[in-house]
């Protein structure tokens, strides 16, 4: 199930390249292990979207460029209503760049933090919504290893989005990935193995648990599970085992029975799939083709008087950092030619290494209005069969 194989093509022509220059900076929003986000007008289209941008001498420094360049090749080949869809990526002496949809929802951690209550079926459709796009990634044989209330987006009107693909895995046909990867409290017990000195592998499965998690900590407002990033993995191995999550007798006999289906241990027996999501009775009264063109309204809607983010990345990234983005211009201007003269050996061979990132960073340049008839033929087709097969499973 997804859309067909996508049509957003490379840059090939330098004159045709967007580049740091057709962005208006406007305020800094985000940040993480890979980079910081900001928000960003295109000068031309006055279109608003979200930059992500990686400082490359740190990706060199803390080995991070391969998974910046693997999560630029998986993003640029995706395009979903429940994605932060990718949209252009360039580079400039500094940094790297990537422009996604912008989400100005905020994230569910956040919302989280601001004590807001999720009702069961707002949860019920946010599972939906995400499961549509775990379905979508199945398609293109991805795992995404790291699915948590932090990489799940809101949009004005409150439906979800899955973002951040940088540990993401592809794997091929009835293969699977034995590295590890992920958040440890939203993680698979089947991962842990590994840890053990066993390698059974893993494969989509463990999108489902973390969905299961996810949704869990949405109602509840704390994990099943207590652990955290420092808990020791033998340690979690025996919490899997010895701890029984509870669930509040006011949850519903329904809802209560999904999350003990995808939070089952046993990955035979888990609900893994979107398949085996839409046969469970629970969702006998989904209507798929509403809920993939979003119909359906969700119970909780951001503030849209607001910013839904910390307001303290703004102040540090004009307060604290060193190379700031909006003086980057000038920054850049001012660097002189007798830099040259202070190259080191152990210099050289890092600008080797930063040369090497420069030759090897994907440039992208995907301008919607050229693709909008590709993709809504592709989307209006998706949405068809997908509402074939729910109407075969109601009847």
């Amino acid at each position: 199930m997804g859309l067909g194989q996508s049509s957003k093509a490379p840059v090939t022509d330098d004159t045709d390249e967007v580049n740091f220059d057709h962005f208006q900076i406007l305020r800094a929003i985000g940040k993480g292990s890979f980079g910081k986000v900001c928000i960003v007008q295109k000068k031309d289209t006055k279109k608003m979207y979200a930059m992500k941008y990686m400082n490359k001498l740190k990706c060199v420094e803390r080995n991070e460029v391969r998974n910046v360049l693997k999560e630029l090749q998986i993003m640029q080949n995706l395009e979903h209503p429940f994605l932060v869809n990718f949209w252009y990526s360039f580079q400039d002496e500094e940094d790297m760049f990537m422009v996604v949809d912008l989400l100005l929802g905020g994230d569910l951690r956040y919302h989280l933090q601001q004590n807001v209550h999720y009702s069961e079926s707002t949860v019920k459709l946010y599972v939906c919504e995400l499961a549509l796009a775990l379905g979508y990634l199945r398609s293109k044989r991805i795992i995404h290893r790291d699915i948590k209330p932090d990489n799940i987006l809101l949009d004005e009107h409150g439906h979800v989005h899955l973002t951040d693909f940088n540990i993401a895995a592809i794997v091929k046909e009835d293969l699977k990935a034995t590295s590890i990867a992920g958040t440890k409290p939203y993680m698979a017990p089947e991962l842990f193995q590994s840890f053990e000195g066993s390698h059974p592998g893993y494969s989509f499965s463990v999108d489902w648990w973390s969905l299961g998690i996810t949704a869990y900590e949405l109602l509840r407002g704390q994990r099943p599970y207590v652990m955290r990033s420092s808990t020791a993995a033998n340690e979690i191995l025996q919490i899997f085992h010895k701890v029984h999550p509870s669930y509040p007798a006011a949850w519903s006999l329904e809802m209560k029975s999904l999350l003990r289906k995808l939070l089952c241990i046993d990955v035979q027996k888990r609900v893994s799939c979107l398949a085996d999501l839409q046969d469970l009775s629970y969702m006998s009264d989904v209507n798929w083709d509403a809920v993939l063109s979003k119909q359906l309204p969700p119970g909780f809607i951001p503030n849209k008087r607001r910013l839904n983010c910390d307001p303290t990345f703004e102040l540090e990234e004009m307060i604290l950092e060193s190379k700031p983005l909006h003086k980057k211009k000038k920054r850049l201007a001012r660097k002189t030619k007798d830099q040259a003269s202070e190259e080191s050996p152990q210099n050289g061979q890092l600008q080797q290494r930063l040369d090497n990132v420069q030759r090897d960073f994907i440039v992208f340049n995907r301008e919607k209005d050229v693709l909008s008839s590709h993709f809504l033929a592709l989307f209006t087709a998706y949405r068809s069969a997908l509402f074939i097969v729910s109407k075969d499973r109601r009847n």
